[in-house]
């Protein structure tokens, strides 16, 4: 698989506009898990001189140890390498009755501290006053400091009573007091025992109260005589306490600040060549679609922390005397599957295993053309695996002669020609390397008899044979017009192994496309026994599109990424499709462009399927 898409985990809008009366700022304003997300810089609206900004923040999942972040697929081996793949973010444009500016250019630069993206949903008076906004990054709390005062010495006025106490995460942690044989009251909540059956002072009741609450994770606690003083581990907004123990007076102290501010209102970002990046729109309908690979290797290496992105105006648009009203995405909330923000991590993972297109090397054909690349697939009870002596060092092949009637390798190794994994002239051996688990390739250049209709590639190293296999060679034959050369090629294509639908989730199916040149016509007296052949095109690219609406959930991977490319082995084209990039319940048809003769040519067929 060429594509996986990591979509945002967290998003919102902060602004410093004017609200509806033109002179109250919504600085305080948080849109964190609206479906929209808007971008503007609006100029004079409420003096002559006044300027009003909307700014985009957003995160992905590029840093963690658990599925679904970047960082793990790299460790996992389910993307490639830094350097073999690079990393888009997609952002789509959201129409509306507004006005959408044009020929601008929004910065997408890396935030340099946490935020946090809240829960408001106003983007008309931004009353919401919620988590990350203008002027704050957060509004956590440092702690509630809650002291609970015992004021009897008397144990039976608490037995079978309660205080709660919730923590930073509103967790209720029910605290009951047993003087005797109480049981836990019936309420919401953890129930936790305080047994004061030993006390005999209110005091000792404190003390027992504070070594309970103490114990637990989530809360720390120290006394003062009959005083107890309780706090949240981990900071945060709290609810106030509640309870029916009337013998216990119960007070609450907010310690630090209600927010976190920004360093510089409007947010903190990074702007560095490799943190900041511009996407360029003319008419301003369109969507984001721009390569931060340079920012992401810095999130998976924890080299720089992964707060997200902004999204914004350039400082020159957003200075500027003009206004730029206003330019919407849709956010990580919206009901449109596709049009969610995300990373997407692209890579050519074709094998163009020549093993059933080998050919001889001739001199009508360019050096790169007369080179053969062939694979080793190690399975081991069903699942590819390293070789052990092996792993994921260098291999060795060495080519041995035979004919049509041999079933094993004669005579001595061939000598081979430089080129390719062949490093000097007159070689017997081939150094192939490791690909991906359990997969390892060899390539070279084959200058032997043409008089071989058969060879044998034996996979080694040194004296440990591995794997022996075959390889029919062919010699590239020279066509002239009139003589068979068909400059407007046409295909016939088939998946042969379409299911009619698919499971969405932890499915990647194989798909293997059939192709065959359209005139092939052959005589039914004498060949009607044969099977049909395959021709191989060298450079074959899907699309998924769903067909209820047309919208492209994968586009052609062409280009300098080939990231739908198909690979081809010996049994034909095929490709790897995961499902879970496609939304259940709707049914999609695959389509094929053949790059032949210098262009891209669309095939007719569309090959239909569902995902549940």
């Amino acid at each position: 698989m060429a594509i996986k898409r990591y979509t945002a985990t967290a998003d919102t809008t902060i602004t410093n506009a004017y609200k509806a009366n033109l002179s109250t700022r919504g600085v305080s304003g948080n849109m964190g898990q609206s479906d929209i997300l808007e971008v503007f810089s609006i100029y004079a609206q409420a003096s002559s001189a006044s300027s009003e900004l909307e700014r985009v923040l957003i995160k992905f999942p590029a840093s963690g140890t658990t599925a679904g972040n970047i960082s793990y697929d790299r460790e996992q081996g389910n993307i490639p390498a830094s350097g073999s793949v690079s990393f888009y973010l997609r952002m789509f444009n959201a129409k509306h009755s507004q006005t959408t500016p044009k020929d601008f250019n929004l910065f997408v630069s890396a935030v340099s501290q946490s935020w946090q993206e809240g829960l408001g949903l106003d983007m008309e008076d931004y009353s919401d006053n919620d988590e990350a906004s203008w002027l704050y990054r957060n509004d956590t709390k440092i702690a509630n400091i809650i002291t609970a005062s015992f004021t009897s010495a008397t144990k039976g006025d608490y037995g079978g009573k309660y205080i709660s106490l919730y923590d930073a995460s509103d967790n209720r942690y029910n605290f009951w007091f047993k003087a005797a044989s109480e049981t836990a009251p019936s309420i919401d909540g953890t129930e936790i025992e305080v047994d004061i059956s030993t006390g005999s002072s209110a005091a000792n009741y404190a003390t027992t109260f504070k070594n309970v609450v103490d114990s637990q994770s989530n809360f720390t606690a120290t006394i003062d005589s009959a005083a107890a003083g309780v706090k949240n581990t981990t900071a945060g907004a709290v609810t106030a306490p509640t309870g029916n123990a009337d013998d216990i007076t119960l007070t609450t102290t907010t310690t630090g600040a209600d927010y976190t501010s920004w360093t510089n209102e409007g947010g903190d970002y990074l702007t560095d060549s490799s943190s900041s990046f511009t996407a360029s729109f003319n008419t301003g309908f369109e969507d984001v679609e721009l390569d931060v690979s340079p920012l992401v290797e810095q999130w998976v290496s924890a080299a720089k922390s992964n707060y997200g992105v902004g999204v914004r105006l350039s400082s020159t648009e957003e200075g500027t005397s003009n206004s730029y009203y206003t330019k919407k995405f849709f956010a990580r909330g919206s009901q449109f599957f596709f049009k969610r923000p995300y990373i997407e991590a692209r890579w050519d993972s074709s094998k163009k295993d020549n093993r059933g297109s080998f050919y001889y090397s001739s001199s009508l054909a360019p050096a790169a053309d007369n080179l053969n690349i062939i694979y080793l697939y190690n399975y081991v009870r069903g699942q590819l695996k390293n070789i052990p002596a092996i792993g994921t060092g260098s291999i060795l092949v060495s080519i041995y002669s035979g004919s049509s009637n041999n079933t094993a390798p004669s005579a001595s190794k061939l000598a081979l020609s430089v080129g390719g994994d062949v490093a000097t002239a007159g070689d017997y051996n081939i150094t192939g390397g490791f690909v991906s688990t359990g997969i390892y390739s060899a390539s070279f250049a084959y200058t032997g008899s043409t008089s071989l209709t058969k060879v044998f590639d034996v996979w080694h190293s040194s004296s440990v044979e591995y794997f022996t296999g075959t390889i029919e060679p062919k010699s590239l034959s020279q066509a002239w017009p009139g003589q068979g050369y068909n400059p407007n090629q046409q295909y016939v294509s088939k998946i042969s192994n379409l299911k009619s639908s698919y499971s969405g989730k932890n499915t990647t199916a194989r798909l293997r496309l059939y192709t065959r040149k359209k005139d092939w016509n052959p005589n039914i007296y004498s060949v009607a026994s044969i099977a049909a052949p395959i021709d191989l095109v060298q450079d074959a690219y899907y699309k998924i599109i769903r067909v209820e609406d047309g919208v492209e959930a994968i586009s052609y991977g062409t280009g300098s990424y080939n990231h739908t490319r198909l690979s081809y082995d010996v049994s034909g084209s095929y490709f790897d499709l995961d499902m879970s990039l496609l939304e259940s319940d709707s049914t999609y048809s695959i389509k094929f462009v053949y790059y032949l003769n210098g262009q891209y040519v669309e095939q007719p067929e569309d090959f239909i399927f569902r995902v549940e």
